[in-house]
């Protein structure tokens, strides 16, 4: 197949698209009219279920070659009609990394994966592109590790080096952090703005984070009710701080603490800006609003968690690993020590492949240590069967659509305690499906939902099996803020009927506003059980467990807030007198 000739229009024209999917009762896409300029980098934003991913479907083909529903109005691609152009000779030109990245891997190993567009497509220069794929990304060192062998964020990656591989002028890039880790996560998103900046291919993503929205993206195009509200330029699009936040889209933290100094005029977009713009309002902290006492000498790492609430689930001189295809142990915990107290909410963080998904499964019972022991409530996870554990402790995957086995959300939600004969299962599952906002669409499969509206499914049915231990693998993942938000409320709701919430996370917004323990987990073993803001304190563990703070407590340091804030409020709170004045 030749290359395709170079286009000089826009790189993506929609006029008047309307489309729905085969039996649904509503149009997912309303008369759409949206024009992506070559070289732009835009953010697509709104709630779950607005139609972002529908959209995004349709610059490659899959809507409506693969997804035939009822279809109108046209999509043009670098000029080219997408209806009129197979979903192959589109992947020239448009590459795509879908929010189930997992099911995007092909080969058994990471550099067949990376260089199999390029392969099948007969290109003559398919190892340059495969290597300058992998170190773009820098995981030129999985070349030769099995897929099934990475974590989500590895995978993640590999799918996008995949799509690289292929130059394609246009990228796709649903949930561009999806699992990865924060540090992971600013990476990809500065290899994509380099390959914006020095190849000129255009970057569309679709984005619940404004935080990167703000650093990297030129333009944002803001989805509601299956139509755009507005395509703007990123600092005018994020200065509508209000209409943001009512489609479940909060403006990045600096900007609503510009906010609340001054209601109008321009407004700081990054921390460095920030720092700038509170000086020239006599920005200053209040005093040290640290420890009135002098701290303590800090404990060993794996040392015992001191005497409080009873524990509902521990970890004692923990070791696992895996088994290679090659018959070698690749190890991943290391002598972990771990105790899980009642009426703690513990954010479990560390860069991808620490452990964190191993240290949740062998809480289920469904993976026991190589040495050492799990317990739950007491008991000796290798003593029972995990469907035994199952009254006691509740896992989500990481993965939704592995929650789903029923044909309906309302039937998956109330399998467990129906099961169990609960007196009280209509009235439980009528108020978890209120709570994740799913009532509506209780009778709907679970698979056919958006990736954000599983996610609150699969919360969904956790709730529903109310036990004493709850583990949930990125619970946030593809979620919108307002949805994010929800699910801490349903936390906390619930807190008197479950005893202990872990979450394994690369969220730092859910960690610093919601959690009150962090375990960061590294090299094997853990490396800093704190509260939050002690942990973020840490800016050398930081580095070293591959996190990067919220906006907002990242400003706070850099204004020398001791110990720094965790959320807006806070850091608005200790800000001196002086800019409350300024805003008066």
């Amino acid at each position: 197949m030749t290359a395709p000739a170079p286009h000089t229009g826009p790189a993506v024209e929609v006029q008047d698209l309307v489309f729905r999917y085969p039996g649904a009762a509503d149009d997912s896409l309303r008369g759409v009219d949206l024009t992506i300029e070559q070289g732009d980098f835009t953010a697509v934003v709104g709630g779950n279920g607005s139609g972002k991913t529908t959209l995004c479907k349709t610059f490659n083909g899959l809507v409506p070659h693969f997804w035939s529903g009822t279809y109108s109005g046209t999509v043009r691609v670098f000029g080219q009609d997408t209806t009129e152009t197979d979903v192959a000779a589109l992947s020239h030109r448009v590459g795509y990394v879908y929010q189930d990245f997992g099911n995007q891997l092909v080969r058994p190993t990471v550099h067949d994966e990376v260089s199999f567009g390029p392969v099948n497509f007969g290109l003559p220069d398919w190892r340059a592109r495969t290597e300058e794929a992998l170190d773009t990304l820098g995981i030129a060192s999985l070349s030769d590790r099995y897929t099934w062998q990475l974590s989500g964020g590895q995978q993640h990656l590999v799918a996008l080096a995949g799509v690289l591989a292929m130059r394609p002028g246009l990228v796709v890039v649903d949930e561009p952090v999806a699992e990865l880790d924060p540090q992971r996560a600013e990476e990809v998103y500065r290899r994509l703005a380099d390959v914006n900046r020095r190849l000129g291919t255009t970057v569309v993503v679709i984005e619940h984070h404004a935080e990167f929205v703000a650093r990297y993206c030129r333009s944002v195009l803001l989805m509601a009710d299956g139509a755009p509200v507005w395509h703007l330029p990123v600092a005018e699009a994020l200065a509508r701080t209000g209409e943001l936040a009512a489609h479940g889209i909060p403006a990045p933290q600096v900007v609503r603490l510009a906010r609340a100094v001054e209601p109008e005029g321009e407004v700081p977009l990054t921390v460095g800006q920030a720092v700038g713009w509170l000086s020239a309002r006599a920005a200053r902290p209040v005093p040290d609003a640290g420890p009135a006492s002098p701290p303590e000498a800090p404990a060993p790492a794996n040392a015992p968690h001191p005497p409080g609430p009873p524990v509902v689930a521990a970890l004692r001189g923990v070791r696992h690993g895996y088994r290679t295809v090659h018959g070698g142990l690749t190890p991943v915990l290391r002598d972990v020590d771990l105790e899980l107290r009642e009426g703690e909410r513990i954010a479990l963080v560390g860069g991808n492949g620490a452990g964190k998904s191993t240290l949740l499964r062998l809480l289920t019972g469904l993976k026991v240590p190589r040495s050492g022991t799990a317990e739950v409530t007491g008991t000796d996870t290798r003593s029972v069967r995990p469907a035994e554990l199952a009254d006691r402790v509740a896992y989500l995957y990481q993965r939704p659509e592995q929650m789903f086995l029923a044909d309906s959300v309302r039937a998956d939600i109330e399998m467990y305690p129906r099961g169990r004969r609960r007196p009280d299962t209509d009235a439980l599952v009528a108020d978890v499906l209120d709570r994740i906002r799913l009532s509506a669409l209780a009778d709907r499969d679970g698979r056919t939902l958006s990736g954000g509206q599983q996610r609150r499914a699969t919360l969904g049915i956790g709730l529903a099996m109310t036990p004493a231990l709850l583990l949930l693998d990125e619970p946030t993942s593809s979620l919108d803020t307002a949805t994010r938000d929800d699910v801490i409320a349903m936390l906390d709701a619930l807190a008197d009927r479950i005893r202990c919430v872990v979450v394994a996370t690369h969220d730092m917004h859910l960690v610093a506003e919601w959690a009150t323990r962090v375990v960061a987990l590294g090299e094997g073993r853990v490396l800093k059980d704190a509260p939050p803001a002690e942990f973020f304190a840490d800016r050398e563990l930081l580095d070293r467990v591959r996190v990067v703070p919220p906006q907002i407590t990242a400003l706070g340091t850099a204004l020398g807030m001791v110990p720094p804030p965790l959320t807006v409020d806070e850091c608005a709170g200790r800000l001196s007198t002086a800019v409350q004045e300024a805003g008066a």
